[in-house]
């Protein structure tokens, strides 16, 4: 009687970042679209829009500057399902790395509204502290 062996592989966070293929596609939900903050007076992150790409969660912020918003660029994210049996993505999370500080944003749905958090670090020898914002975004 033969034996099958199962091979079970887990795609740790920094491996599906580099392009290791995800277990399955992620289904189209709330979490797509354009997000605006709802503090219209934010130094912080004033949009955000999430996309489907290609599996991954296509992650693009635009921060407030004067007097255009500051466009960080689109970076691959991470989308997260409400168990392991899979569903809708409900939250996310990217990695930016500008010459000066790096940025972890992280978001998940809450109710009708994004829930969007960023922890910072400065990484330029200027003293400034690590710190952390959150704000809540409304789909336009």
């Amino acid at each position: 009687m033969a034996t099958t062996t199962l091979e079970h592989r887990f795609n740790s966070p920094i491996q599906q970042l580099q392009g290791a293929p995800l277990p399955h596609p992620l289904p189209v939900g709330e979490l797509w679209g354009t997000w605006q903050n709802v503090d219209a007076a934010t130094r912080g992150i004033i949009r955000v829009v999430l996309t489907d790409a290609n599996g991954s969660v296509g992650v693009h912020v635009y921060g407030a500057c004067t007097p255009t918003p500051c466009d960080w660029k689109q970076v691959k994210g991470l989308a997260y399902d409400a168990s392991v049996a899979g569903g809708p993505a409900l939250a996310f999370t990217a990695n930016y790395s500008f010459s000066f500080m790096d940025t972890i944003v992280t978001g998940h749905l809450e109710g009708h509204n994004l829930i969007v958090e960023d922890f910072n670090t400065f990484k330029d020898g200027s003293g400034r502290a690590a710190f952390y914002e959150k704000g809540t975004f409304k789909k336009v």
